[in-house]
């Protein structure tokens, strides 16, 4: 479909997140730039005119009921005005009408409430903001809800975490579209990673793990994360903050909800992550640069917290070499 422009339509009404319209228009605005003739980006609201996002600014909108024509992505953005916005029957009635015409039709955040109101997530997996995937999972049972992905593709419907992953989706629909070369050149023009791919969990190390409340854990916190090849077993640990291996153990897990070898691990595992993306070294030399020994525990490690193989991850991320 190279050469042929697709027709964007993003639904938002009163109250929207704003990021989730502009990270993706930004996107596709970007590959529009660089494939010229690729995007064209429409805003349309249950009511034309400007349409306040939550933030107060406003931006000028389409009706919905007016749209006419072939879609080929419809996007639905979320914000938390949404709740409120359920009811509405003409906004939940217009993305269903829409949905029909688009060949794709997506969300961002929990932009998936108004998909699933509208009946497009039936026996579908989907995702949403991992702080609203509980209720999206009590409200919707039909609904296959996963909280962990960045986001997930399910058939011709694709739904997408917080905020800024709906930027992770319109690159992923960039690649599919263009190519990943393609996407990668979007990517560094916003100066933002490289197209993560939707397997990959909503929480990062910081975000999965709390900050202890406790000085010497704060900075025992920090120690782990600055040396992945010490010795951070927790005898070594324990010593180190000057406990008991099992109080310890028992102290660490409560204030930062994940075991002391928990926490190593996704931190090691974090650490190899940022040599992949930034360094050209063989496997068996980030394996042992982030303390992780071989290259065959790298790749089990890696596998388990970022839900991809090294040497796939590399291949995504990095930087293109000069030629």
């Amino acid at each position: 479909m190279k050469g042929v422009q697709r027709r964007i339509v993003v639904v938002v009404f009163p109250g929207f997140q704003l990021l989730d319209l502009a990270g993706p228009a930004d996107v596709f605005g970007t590959a529009e730039l660089v494939v010229p003739g690729s995007y064209r980006v429409e805003v349309v609201a249950p009511r034309a005119g400007l349409v306040p996002a939550g933030n107060g600014v406003t931006v000028a909108a389409g009706a919905l009921d007016e749209v006419e024509g072939p879609i080929d992505t419809l996007m639905v953005a979320g914000g938390l005005s949404v709740p409120r916005h359920l009811a509405d029957a003409g906004l939940v009635g217009g993305i269903a009408a829409l949905a029909g015409a688009a060949r794709r039709t997506a969300s961002v955040c929990n932009g998936a409430f108004l998909l699933a109101e509208a009946g497009l997530l039936e026996r579908r997996r989907a995702t949403t903001h991992w702080l609203s995937a509980g209720e999206l999972r009590e409200r919707y049972p039909d609904v296959e809800v996963d909280a962990d992905p960045l986001y997930i593709e399910d058939g011709r419907v694709w739904t997408s975490a917080g905020v800024l992953s709906g930027v992770d989706l319109a690159l992923a629909l960039v690649g599919r579209d263009l190519g990943h070369e393609t996407a990668g050149r979007v990517a560094r023009g916003l100066v933002v990673y490289l197209h993560r791919p939707g397997g990959q969990s909503q929480f990062s190390l910081p975000m999965a793990a709390l900050t202890p409340r406790s000085e010497p854990l704060r900075e025992l916190q920090a120690y782990i994360d600055a040396h992945p090849r010490a010795d951070l077993s927790v005898p070594a640990l324990a010593a180190r903050a000057g406990m008991s291996e099992r109080h310890f153990s028992r102290v660490f897990t409560r204030q930062t909800g994940l075991s002391p070898g928990r926490y190593v691990e996704r931190s090691r595992a974090d650490a190899a992550r940022r040599l992949l993306e930034t360094t050209d070294h063989p496997l068996e030399t980030v394996a042992r640069r982030c303390g992780l020994g071989t290259a065959e525990t790298l790749y089990r490690v890696f596998r388990r917290h970022w839900r991809v193989s090294p040497g796939d991850h590399r291949r995504r991320f990095s930087p293109p070499k000069e030629r």
